[in-house]
Order: C-alpha cells, then sequence, then structure tokens
C-alpha cells in the first residue's frame, strides 16, 4: 500500500525501559569490544553502555503501530531497509538508567527505489533530561508515497559525501557466519530478515544479511580504538549511510580519513568494494567542536 506524507508531524506513544547492565555487557560483548569501562562492574556498576547502543531500546518502536506512527501495513514494513542513521548523544547512556523515547515523523519522500521515510527519535532520563536525538532513515521498497514530499522544519538533509582520499587508513572487519544472529539476541534487536531464511526470500534476500547497525557498531569501535583512545564517553553524534548488503561471513575493509576537529569520517566496504557505510562521521566533545543540538543540520 501506499504511504501518505500527511502521517509527517505525527507522534507515537512513548515506550519507556529500564537499561539493564546484562544488556549493555552483552551488547559490548557481541561486537568483541571488551573495554572495561563497558564489562567492568568492579569500576563502576552503573557500566558505561556502547555509543550506539541507543538502537536497542529504539528498535520496539519500530514493531509497534503505536509507537511508529506510519500508516503502512505488516507486509509493507518487513520491506523497510534502514537507508540513514544521525545519534546525536546528549549524555553517555549507562546501566540503572530509566529511558523514554518516543517518536515523530519527520519526512517522507518518494525516491526512485521507493518510499523514504525520516523518523526522529527522541529519549530522556527518568528526570527528564534529554539523552539522545536520533534521526532514523527507512527505505520501503516498491512502495509509492501519496500527497508529494513533506518534512517537518529542521528535518536533516542527507549527509553529505566524505571522499576519504589517499590518506585514509585500512582496517579489515571479520563478519562471523553466526554474526546476525548473536547480534540479534544480544542487542535485543528481533528482526527475521537477518536470521530466518525463509523471511529474508521472501523479501528477495538470498540469505539472511547483518544489520546495518552491527555493521556501524563495529566500525564505531574500531574507529574510536585508533583514533580517540577508545574515549567512548566523550562521543557527541555518530552518522552514516547504509548502501550495501553484508553477507555472512565475509571480511569487511573499515577505511578511516584523518581525524580534524574532533571528528572522523569513515567508510565500510563489503569483500566486492560496495560501501556498506558510506559517509561515516564519528565527532567528539571537545573544545571547538560544534555538537548538533546547537546547529541542527550544519553538515547535512
Amino acid at each position: 500500500m501506499p504511504i501518505s506524507s500527511g502521517i509527517v508531524g505525527r507522534r507515537g506513544e512513548p515506550v519507556t525501559h529500564g537499561i539493564d547492565a546484562r544488556w549493555t555487557m552483552a551488547y559490548a560483548a557481541c561486537l568483541e569490544d571488551m573495554a572495561a569501562g563497558y564489562l567492568d562492574t568492579r569500576v563502576r556498576p552503573d557500566v558505561l553502555a556502547h555509543p550506539l547502543f541507543p538502537v536497542c531500546f529504539e528498535w520496539p518502536l519500530f514493531l509497534d503501530p503505536r509507537g511508529m506512527p506510519t500508516d503502512l501495513d505488516a507486509g509493507d514494513r518487513i520491506r523497510g531497509v534502514h537507508a540513514s542513521h544521525d545519534l546525536e548523544l546528549h549524555q553517555p547512556v549507562r546501566a540503572g538508567m530509566e529511558l523514554t523515547t518516543h517518536a515523530t515523523i519527520a519526512k517522507v519522500e518518494a525516491r526512485r527505489s521507493g518510499a523514504y521515510q525520516l523518523a526522529k527519535l527522541d529519549t530522556v532520563a527518568s528526570d527528564g533530561q534529554p539523552v539522545a536525538t536520533t534521526w532514523y532513515g527507512m527505505l520501503y521498497r516498491g512502495v509509492e508515497v501519496l500527497g508529494g514530499d513533506r518534512s517537518l522544519e529542521g528535518a536533516p538533509e542527507t549527509l553529505e559525501p566524505a571522499p576519504m582520499g589517499d590518506e585514509a587508513k585500512e582496517y579489515s572487519i571479520p563478519i562471523a557466519a553466526n554474526a546476525a544472529l548473536v547480534y540479534t539476541e544480544c542487542a535485543r534487536i528481533w528482526n527475521p530478515i537477518h536470521t530466518d531464511a525463509a523471511v529474508a526470500a521472501a523479501a528477495g534476500i538470498p540469505e539472511p544479511i547483518l544489520h546495518g547497525t552491527a555493521t556501524l557498531a563495529l566500525a564505531v569501535s574500531r574507529v574510536l580504538a585508533e583514533c580517540f583512545d577508545g574515549n567512548a564517553e566523550s562521543v557527541t553524534r555518530i552518522a552514516a549511510r547504509f548502501s550495501a548488503m553484508v553477507q555472512m561471513p565475509s571480511t569487511l575493509t573499515l577505511r578511516i580519513g584523518p581525524v580534524r576537529d574532533g571528528a572522523a569520517r569513515f567508510e565500510v566496504l563489503e569483500p566486492e568494494g560496495g560501501r556498506a557505510i558510506r559517509d561515516g562521521l564519528l565527532e567528539m566533545r571537545c573544545d571547538g567542536n560544534k555538537n548538533r543540538s546547537s546547529e541542527a543540520a550544519q553538515t547535512q
């Protein structure tokens, strides 16, 4: 069925999660990121969550029409592909927090391959302080847009291209045959297109593929380790576009450009050379580094 751009501005019902250490530690472990800050409860019982962990408590909104107030039916929803991701962390996520997230449909536009829907996900702590804001783009293949393109004021544009150039350094990221199954259980992100061969085939994909957020999280861990001494607590923004599927098993190539003003650009290539992640951006909290909350769309 088509999607109407009239849903832009519609706000869903909030979802609240208690963030427990078992969940945050499992997420870091499935990425094989064994940094003490994520895992050692002797240092702090409220262990730090991986910077991309918000995808875990945001995902349930996409499963419930009350949380994600789109007008797509279940058949069209399953054809959705994660196309873009732009996360701003207002404060680090830690075990023990109680977080409430609600979604607002921010943009609907027609693309050559289908309908693109951008949702704004706002998460606050129990004291009302902001924790994370994510602009989450989904592409629904073969779905028509009714009413023309529409977006909320302030909704970001597409991320600017980020050529890596000759200065980029390359690193290998191995993907195991069971990576999607492990990620699904540890992240608590259950989408059968990544783990059920029959569901993947029905969606036109020969075999289950790795979650885009898993690929992004693996890249973020490596960028942090190589460029910022693993300082996950200072991450303020993670952004990327997804443009190629990741098969399992395989070996990916992470390319990281020079760090400038507390920010690193990166991309991830699948074995055939396609960009699984393009225009990747990791920003850190530092002097002179502007935060997206002050200029909502300056680099998008």
